[in-house]
């Protein structure tokens, strides 16, 4: 599901954003999501490992994996937020995808 709020003539789109990181270790992850389904499920996952004692592992099937243990992740500080994104950034970060493959 994708959210588009009116702003005078112009259509915005909502990056949702989260960020884990370790006091010791640093930036572990720091996603974005435009689709609000994908985000809730990541942060469910994420929830989830954190009050199950487990592991958070994740692979896509692609290019991003990630594995972080649960004795780390717990002694995490994660943060979420949200971003305006209008058409005009979605079509220039779209070209520039395109021109650097």
């Amino acid at each position: 599901m994708i959210r588009f709020i009116k702003n005078k003539d112009m259509n915005i789109q909502i990056k949702q954003n989260i960020k884990i990181v370790h006091e010791k270790f640093g930036k572990l992850v720091e996603e974005s999501f435009i689709d609000t389904t994908q985000f809730k499920l990541f942060l469910k996952m994420i929830h989830g490992c954190i009050e199950l004692k487990n592991d958070l592992s994740f692979f896509n099937g692609t290019d991003f994996l990630i594995h972080i243990p649960s004795k780390h992740l717990v002694e995490c500080i994660i943060i979420t937020s949200m971003d305006e994104i209008s058409m005009v950034d979605q079509v220039r970060s779209k070209i520039e995808a395109l021109v650097t493959k």
